[in-house]
């Protein structure tokens, strides 16, 4: 019998709860089966395996990260939008570092036939991931940015924030100076420039 009460999406939180703890890589379901108190075959009644455990923790997550973001929104448009944006993902990332890797870290493989089943775990990033990839699509849009130019603003952007807070996260940045907060506030003036400048040459 399993455990009263543990279910796929308590294990799934629990799994996000200690990726927090111990780090995403850690996170196995060996050591969440002793975090839960069961026994490893209990846990296959809940999830079908290492991948599958894995994946539904981002897609937990990045739906955690969707929802934290979603606020920024309220921001207005242009630098204010941009920064309380980046802020959120960032106060995210200092706040849950094992959820945060669960974002960047795990592949979730695109379905290469829209028509063929796919698991829910992978369903579940797929949607998640699309729900932070609008919200990234709104700010940039909030520029009045060619829709040509979209795509490359978007990656440009995601580089930048996600790229500085990895690094950030890992101490790269932690013996040097400025602070990382002057540097982090420095980079997000130039992103916004660079966004204006990229809409204003399309006008021209």
């Amino acid at each position: 019998m399993g455990r009263p009460g543990l279910n796929r999406c308590a294990v799934i939180a629990a799994a996000a709860d200690l990726a927090d703890e111990l780090g995403f890589d850690a996170v196995t379901i060996s050591v969440l089966a002793r975090h839960l108190g069961v026994r490893s075959p209990t846990l296959y009644s809940h999830i079908s395996g290492a991948t599958d455990l894995r994946t539904a923790v981002t897609a937990y997550v990045l739906d955690e990260l969707a929802d934290t973001t979603s606020t920024a929104l309220a921001a207005g448009e242009g630098r204010d939008l941009l920064v309380a944006y980046a802020n959120a993902i960032r106060d995210f990332a200092r706040r849950s570092p094992g959820r945060y890797d669960a974002t960047t870290r795990q592949r979730v493989p695109p379905a290469a036939d829209p028509a063929a089943e796919i698991p829910d775990s992978v369903a579940a990033a797929i949607t998640a991931g699309r729900r932070n990839a609008d919200l990234a699509l709104t700010v940039v849009r909030s520029y009045d940015i060619a829709e040509t130019n979209e795509t490359y603003a978007v990656r440009l952007m995601s580089s930048l924030i996600h790229g500085y807070i990895t690094l950030e996260i890992a101490g790269t940045f932690a013996h040097s100076e400025p602070s990382t907060e002057t540097t982090w506030s420095e980079v997000l003036n130039d992103l916004d420039r660079t966004l204006t400048r990229t809409a204003t040459a399309e006008r021209h």
